[in-house]
C-alpha cells in the first residue's frame, strides 16, 4: 500500500497530538464500543483493508489505536475509555487522489455505544475540492510521476494535456487546441482538471532534459482517469544528432529493455516478424513465436507501435523500467477492422454522398471522385497520391531499415512497400504525416501498405484531401499542424 505522509499521523499532528504508532495502544481502561463503516462514495463499494485510527485529541499517552477494516468496510474499537477523540483512516486510494485525511471528532461518554461512519467524498464533491465548479462533462486526470530509474516520486515536474476542442458558433464549428498544464507536488502527484470524458488527448510530463513521450491517452466516461508517468532520459544517436529528416524525427536511444510478444487477436496465433518498436526509437521484430526484446530503448513512458502485414498497427503506452512485464500485443486483421467500419457507414448512406457533395462545392481542400478515380487507373490505392500536389509517398527510412535488415523472408520490394509513407505539406514542419478517415471514422499512422490493404481503387466513392487549414470540424487532424485525407467506400 502506498502511503502518503500527508496522511493521518501528519494532520493528527497539526492538531497537537504526536505521531501515533500503527497497532499501539496505551491506555487498556474499559470504556464502550466505536464502531462503523467506511465508503467509497466515488466507487460506491466498502472500503476494505483501509487502517482506522481513533487517537485522544488531548493526550497521546492516554489512548492510540489503530484496526484495519473488513471486507465489507466495518471497524470496531473496544474498550473505549470517556473523551473527546480524532477519527481518521489511511488507505491508497486517498493518496492515489492527492487528498488529505478524512477525520472527524468523536465523543465518547460512559454507557452508550458510538456509531462513527467515515467515506471518500463522491465524485462532484471531489471535483469541486481540487478545481473548483467544473462542468458535468470535464474530469480529472491524476497520478503520480516516478523516476524509470530509481521508481521514487518526483516533484516539480511540469505535466501537460492537449486536445482538441470543437466550439458550436452561429453558423459553424470551429476546432481549437486546449492545453492544460500543472506540476508535480513534492509526493509526485499531479492532477489536471477539466479534460475531456471520455476523449483522447496527449498527455506528457517533462523537467528539464528528462521527458516522457507525448502519449495519446484515450479517457471513458467517468469523473476520474489515472495514468502514473515514468520519467525517462533519451539520447540522440549516429545522424540523428544532426538535422531531422524529412518528417521532423530523430532517433533516440537509451538503456532501457523491453520485451513481450505479438498474437492475432482473433486465434491467439504468434505473428511473426511483426515490427515492434518505440515511436523515434530502436525497432526490431518478432521471432517465430512472436517474443521480442528492445533493448537499447529510451527509459520512461513511451508509445510502443506494432505492425504486421495483413493486420491493424497497434499503438500502446508502456513504461520502460527495470523489471516491467512483459507486453502482449494483440493484433486485429484488417479486414476485422474494414468490416466494422462498413457497418459503420452503411447506416448513413445517403447523408454520406450528400455531404461529399456539399463539401466539394466549397473550393477547400481537393476532391477525388469515382470517376476521376477510375479515369487515372491506379493499380494500387496509395498510386493516387501521386497525382495530388502536396501529398507525398515517402520512404520511411527507420521502418524499411528494421525490415530489410536480417530479413530471410521479406524481400526488398517489401521492406520499401511496408516503410512507404503518404505525408503531406505540415503547419509546423516541411513534411507530416496526414491523419487518415476512412467512412468517418479516424486512423493515425497508417502506411501505405496498410491503405492499400484496406480498399482496392475500384472500391472507392471519393477521396477528400484537406491541409491543416483547410479541414472541416469532423475531419480536423487530432495530431497538431497535419492535415487530413478522407476515404469514402461504394458499400
Amino acid at each position: 500500500m502506498r502511503l502518503s505522509p500527508r496522511l493521518l499521523p501528519l494532520a493528527l499532528g497539526l492538531i497537537g497530538v504526536p505521531l501515533a504508532a500503527p497497532g499501539r495502544t496505551v491506555s487498556l481502561a474499559r470504556g464502550v464500543l466505536v464502531s462503523g463503516y467506511l465508503h467509497d462514495s466515488i466507487a460506491r463499494v466498502p472500503l476494505a483493508r483501509a487502517i482506522v485510527q481513533l487517537v485522544d485529541a488531548d493526550s497521546l499517552l492516554r489512548f492510540t489505536r489503530s484496526v484495519d477494516s473488513d471486507s465489507l468496510g466495518r471497524f470496531v474499537f473496544t474498550d473505549v475509555p470517556s473523551g473527546r477523540y480524532v477519527l481518521g483512516f489511511l488507505h491508497a486510494k486517498l493518496d492515489s487522489l492527492g487528498l488529505e485525511p478524512i477525520m472527524r471528532e468523536v465523543r465518547v461518554g460512559d454507557e452508550r455505544n458510538v456509531r462513527a461512519d467515515l467515506a471518500i467524498p463522491p465524485a462532484a464533491r471531489l471535483r469541486t475540492l481540487l478545481c473548483g465548479p467544473m462542468p458535468d462533462a470535464g474530469a480529472v486526470l491524476m497520478g503520480f510521476v516516478n523516476s524509470a530509474q530509481e521508481r521514487t516520486p518526483v516533484g516539480g515536474v511540469s505535466v501537460s494535456a492537449e486536445w482538441l476542442e470543437l466550439s458550436i458558433r452561429t453558423g459553424s464549428v470551429v476546432p481549437r487546441r486546449v492545453r492544460r498544464v500543472t506540476a508535480t507536488r513534492e509526493s509526485g502527484w499531479f492532477a489536471l482538471c477539466n479534460v475531456p470524458s471520455p476523449g483522447s488527448l496527449q498527455l506528457q510530463a517533462s523537467r528539464g532534459a528528462d521527458s516522457t513521450d507525448v502519449v495519446e491517452l484515450q479517457l471513458e466516461r467517468g469523473s476520474f482517469a489515472r495514468r502514473d508517468l515514468y520519467l525517462g532520459v533519451a539520447r540522440l544517436v549516429g545522424d540523428s544528432a544532426g538535422p531531422p529528416d524529412s518528417l521532423g524525427r530523430r532517433l533516440h536511444v537509451g538503456d532501457g529493455r523491453l520485451r513481450g510478444t505479438v498474437i492475432a487477436e482473433k486465434d491467439g496465433r504468434p505473428l511473426a516478424g511483426a515490427q515492434v518498436g518505440i515511436v523515434g526509437g530502436p525497432q526490431v521484430r518478432a521471432n517465430a513465436r512472436g517474443e521480442w526484446t528492445l533493448t537499447d530503448a529510451p527509459s520512461g513512458t513511451r508509445t510502443l507501435e506494432t505492425r504486421a502485414v495483413g493486420f491493424y498497427p497497434q499503438r500502446l503506452i508502456v513504461d520502460v523500467v527495470d523489471g516491467a512485464a512483459a507486453v502482449v500485443v494483440a493484433m486485429p486483421t484488417m479486414s476485422s477492422v474494414l468490416e466494422t467500419m462498413r457497418v459503420v457507414s452503411a447506416r448513413n448512406r445517403q447523408e454520406t454522398v450528400r455531404g461529399f457533395q456539399e463539401r466539394s462545392r466549397t473550393g477547400m481542400g481537393r476532391f477525388l471522385s469515382a470517376q476521376d478515380i477510375a479515369r487515372h487507373q491506379p493499380l494500387m490505392t496509395s498510386d493516387l497520391f501521386y497525382m495530388v500536389p502536396g501529398v507525398y509517398v515517402e520512404i520511411d527510412p527507420d521502418t524499411t531499415s528494421a525490415f530489410a535488415a536480417g530479413s530471410r523472408t521479406t524481400g526488398d520490394d517489401t521492406a520499401i512497400s511496408l516503410g512507404a509513407m503518404i505525408v503531406m505539406r505540415g503547419t509546423f514542419t516541411r513534411r507530416c504525416i496526414p491523419a487518415i478517415y476512412f467512412n468517418g471514422l479516424v486512423m493515425i499512422n497508417l502506411t501505405a501498405r496498410d491503405i492499400d490493404s484496406f480498399m482496392s481503387p475500384n472500391e472507392i466513392a471519393g477521396i477528400e484531401v484537406y491541409t491543416a487549414e483547410q479541414a472541416p470540424a469532423q475531419f480536423t487532424n487530432p495530431v497538431r499542424g497535419c492535415g487530413s485525407i478522407v476515404f469514402w467506400t461504394k458499400s
